[in-house]
C-alpha cells in the first residue's frame, strides 16, 4: 500500500506507512538514519527485521555515503564500491554474472538483474543482498540467511525510490 503523505514513505511491507526521519540534504548530513529507516522497511508483520546490514554508495565512482560506524553498517571495501558502482553506473552486469559480487570480502552468486537499476546475489550459508541504484545512489542490503529476502527488496526499493524522488 502506498501512501505519500508529507514525511511519509511508502511501505510495501504492511498496510500501513512507516514514517520516514525528516532528512535535511546538505553537505554536513549523516546519510547514517537512512539505513536505520531501511532496516525498519525490512520489518515483517511480527516485526521481524530482514535486513541485518546495509549501506549507501554513490554511483559516480563508488564513494561512501554512509559511515562503517553505524551499528547496521555493511562495510563494503572502497574496491567493492566502486567495481559496483561501474557496472551500475554502465548498465553492464557481465561482471557480477561471470565473477559474482564482492561486499564485505564475500563472494555472492549472481542471481538477476532487473530494470538495468536491481540486482539479487546470494550466498549458501550467508544470506543474500539487494542492490538497486537511484539517481545518484546505489542502496545495498544484506539479508541474513534464514530471512525473506523479498522483505529486504521491498525496503531497497523504498530507500532507492524515495531518493528518486528526491533528485538524488
Amino acid at each position: 500500500v502506498y501512501s505519500l503523505a508529507r514525511g511519509l514513505i511508502p511501505c510495501i511491507v504492511s498496510s500501513s506507512p512507516r514514517p520516514l526521519a525528516k532528512q535535511t540534504h546538505n553537505a554536513n548530513m549523516s546519510w547514517d538514519s537512512y539505513l536505520d529507516n531501511l532496516v525498519a522497511q525490512s520489518k515483517d508483520s511480527l516485526s521481524a527485521e530482514h535486513v541485518d546490514k546495509c549501506c549507501i554508495v554513490g554511483l559516480d565512482g563508488g564513494a561512501k555515503w554512509t559511515t562503517d560506524g553505524h551499528g547496521k553498517a555493511f562495510k563494503v571495501s572502497a574496491t567493492e564500491a566502486a567495481t559496483i558502482a561501474k557496472a551500475f553506473k554502465s548498465k553492464d552486469f557481465t561482471a557480477f554474472m561471470t565473477s559474482g559480487i564482492h561486499a564485505e570480502g564475500q563472494k555472492y552468486q549472481f542471481l538477476r538483474e532487473e530494470e538495468k537499476k536491481t540486482v539479487l546475489a546470494k550466498k549458501k550459508g550467508l544470506g543474500a543482498i539487494t542492490l538497486q541504484a537511484s539517481k545518484t545512489a546505489i542502496v545495498i542490503a544484506h539479508c541474513p540467511e534464514g530471512s525473506q529476502q523479498g522483505n529486504c527488496n521491498k525496503a531497497v526499493n523504498v530507500i532507492a525510490e524515495y531518493l528518486e524522488g528526491m533528485n538524488m
